[in-house]
């Protein structure tokens, strides 16, 4: 294995909006000098934000990734979005990253998308570290945030820094690990900082930081513990060492603060990305399945084959798409054939990319631990696996929420209908959360996304990239359905059907399933009864599609578990027609039951108020059948957190504007589907 592959870092850059993640982003190409100038998000001119949605936005919608060298360390980077609309790019970011930079803002604390995002690291392993920016701001709070991040997160938040100076007086930190000061002065850009030893003058809370880093290093090295007490020196490179081990067996999560906008605090944070945020040899060995034996393989990374995960698909022109990659085990090579593991079906690789934002480098070929674009692929979609031929293995394919918005939308003529229909197909390949449908009622084209926003930039898009202007109907609530009790229902059948009688009997239950299990579909039907395993897949692949839709008014089913409890053929043969008509029956008789129920999607909002527009704000939630869990005070305004249906979230960008003067502002994630209060 190369030197440089010890040294790759895949990292991925992650909050909630506006926490500073595309700025701290940009600092870091800067610093690491691959740009000469600061672009600066707020003056549409950030590298990473490429797209002229987002610099006229201001805000980041979909991921992009680059590459620096920092310490001869090669770090590929890729920054995502914080708006909840767009948590598809953070997901399948993680899925394939082997480290997370967790960026909080030291006034807002543990936000809801921080939490979002946090859930989406630990469900995938991700090790991380986190760094509390926005150290300048009024109102900000290092050790609230630390300790927010265990009470919300349950986090085991360690500072390796502590700040110096707060809010305007904020000019650097303490570095807990070698006990100095790094110090930024004056308004500059940030290259140079002045070093100096701590020595006796370290405050109470400094003192107190810098007993936990030691002692929790302990847990990992007794020694440094008995050096510590006997008042010797331990070397930095030990206290490292410790924390570095825990934080891969995502023990701890080493925490350092900063302030991006104003160019302090960065370059420690490149130094704590080499420092403790694992190589790609260094990560568990990832688990997939062989389609053809469905035995589960173990890739590790120097396995000679290969196994590489999309986890993006983007178009770069009408023409042409790129597939975003990470390579597990193994190489690709221009020009070469590789496997769709999940298709079953072969695709060429005509040219291998490594990306910088939107722009691109050609090279021949790629190996283990690299994330590269490939063009060429015409069948491969997010979440495929691709492999050698030889040996074929499918990693687990990766977890997409469902949308919660519909609109109706018209081109304006006939002759644009067809360029519509392929743009909107293309969109809805690049983004798993993005849907198209057609009305079988009334022949309409129907979107869905994940709310407002999302649905916003796919009609920009349209216009921006297409030229096609189109009409777009009101929003409409993506509702749900699901059961609130058990039933049973037996079905018998009998037929006659060319002089010979087919007949079964089945009985089929239907209960409500945990929250988030989505539908399942089993069978414990006694062995006896014999059925041939080819007819039982086809009972149960009937029961399967027939779950998709609910009783109530065909939207899709959620958390419902249904299970054949019998299956007994009676007429002169086993006959799967009788099988299928019979389960299908009872499987409909048990699902009108079991208390079918419409849901609705139940958001959690965060809205941000000056403190004079409170009551004015509190009081019309109220009117929306909102539920108000809490409310903030900090000093430069007020935070509500309050969980909302989504049909009642239309047109509040407007009220909230006129309540607040412009000044107010609101965020929210999904929270979960309840039943519609009429």
């Amino acid at each position: 294995m190369s030197a440089s592959t010890h040294q790759l870092r895949n990292i991925g850059i992650a909050a909630h909006i506006d926490a500073g993640k595309t700025t701290t982003t940009e600092r870091i190409l800067y610093y690491a000098g691959v740009t000469h100038r600061l672009g600066e998000v707020d003056d549409g001119a950030a590298t990473m934000d490429w797209m002229p949605q987002e610099r006229a936005r201001g805000i980041t919608i979909t991921s992009a990734c680059t590459s620096v060298v920092w310490r001869d360390h090669p770090i590929n980077i890729i920054d995502t979005p914080g708006h909840v609309d767009f948590t598809i790019e953070v997901e399948r970011s993680l899925r394939v990253l082997d480290g997370v930079v967790a960026v909080f803002c030291a006034v807002g604390g543990v936000e809801p998308q921080s939490e979002v995002v946090w859930r989406q690291a630990s469900r995938y392993r991700v090790p991380r570290v986190a760094f509390v920016n926005k150290m300048d701001r009024i109102g900000a709070d290092f050790a609230r945030v630390v300790a927010q991040m265990g009470e919300k997160l349950g986090a085991r938040a360690l500072p390796i820094q502590w700040p110096l100076g707060i809010e305007a007086d904020f000019r650097g930190m303490v570095d807990l690990v070698e006990m100095r000061e790094l110090v930024w002065e004056g308004d500059g850009l940030g290259e140079e900082f002045r070093t100096t030893p701590l020595g006796n003058g370290a405050s109470a809370a400094v003192l107190a930081a810098r007993e936990e880093l030691i002692a929790t290093c302990a847990e990992v090295d007794e020694e440094l513990l008995d050096l510590h007490l006997e008042g010797r020196e331990i070397a930095p490179q030990r206290i490292r060492a410790a924390l570095r081990k825990l934080t891969l067996a995502l023990e701890v999560q080493p925490v350092l603060c900063g302030s991006s906008l104003k160019n302090r605090g960065v370059q420690p944070l490149l130094d704590a990305i080499v420092d403790f945020l694992p190589a790609p040899h260094e990560v568990e060995a990832i688990r997939g399945v062989d389609p053809t034996s469905g035995k589960v393989v173990a890739v590790h990374h120097d396995d000679p084959n290969l196994v590489a995960l999309v986890f993006k698909v983007m178009a770069q022109d009408a023409f042409q798409t790129l597939c975003y990659a990470r390579i597990y085990a193994g190489r690709i090579k221009r020009g070469g054939v590789v496997r769709n593991a999940v298709k079953g079906s072969d695709e060429r690789v005509g040219r291998i990319l490594h990306m910088h934002s939107n722009r691109a480098q050609q090279v021949e070929e790629a190996t283990a631990g690299e994330i590269v674009a490939l063009v060429g692929l015409k069948h491969t979609t997010t979440g495929e696996t691709l492999c050698d031929r030889e040996r074929v293995v499918a990693l687990e394919g990766m977890r997409f929420p469902e949308p919660v918005i519909n609109a109706v939308v018209e081109a304006r003529n006939a002759a644009e209908q067809r360029a519509l229909e392929e743009a909107l197909a293309q969109y809805a390949r690049e983004d798993p959360t993005f849907r198209v449908a057609t009305d079988e009622e009334t022949g309409q084209t129907l979107i869905s996304g994940m709310g407002e926003l999302h649905l916003d930039v796919i009609i920009q898009r349209l216009r921006d990239e297409r030229g096609l202007e189109v009409r777009r109907g009101r929003p409409q609530v993506a509702y749900r359905e699901s059961v609130q009790a058990v039933c049973e229902r037996e079905d018998a059948f009998s037929r006659q059907v060319g002089g010979t009688r087919i007949a079964a009997r089945t009985v089929v239950r239907v209960a409500p399933g945990a929250a988030g299990s989505g539908i399942r579909v089993e069978s414990a039907v006694a062995e006896e009864r014999q059925i041939p395993p080819a007819i039982m897949k086809e009972i149960l692949d009937l029961l399967r599609q027939a779950s998709m839709t609910g009783p109530v008014a065909g939207y899709p089913l959620i958390d419902v578990e249904v299970t054949l409890l019998d299956a007994v053929p009676q007429g002169e043969s086993i006959s799967a027609v009788a099988l299928q008509t019979s389960a299908a029956r009872a499987h409909s008789e048990a699902l009108r039951g079991a208390e079918p129920v419409l849901l609705e999607p139940i958001m959690e909002m965060e809205v941000t108020i000056p403190s004079e527009c409170t009551g004015a704000v509190l009081k019309e939630l109220g009117t929306r059948q909102s539920e108000i869990v809490g409310v903030e005070s900090r000093p430069d305004a007020d935070v509500a957190r309050v969980r909302i249906p989504l049909a009642r979230v239309f047109g509040y960008t407007t009220d909230l504007r006129d309540l607040t003067r412009g000044r107010g502002t609101f965020a929210m994630v999904l929270h979960s589907y309840e039943p519609v209060v009429s």
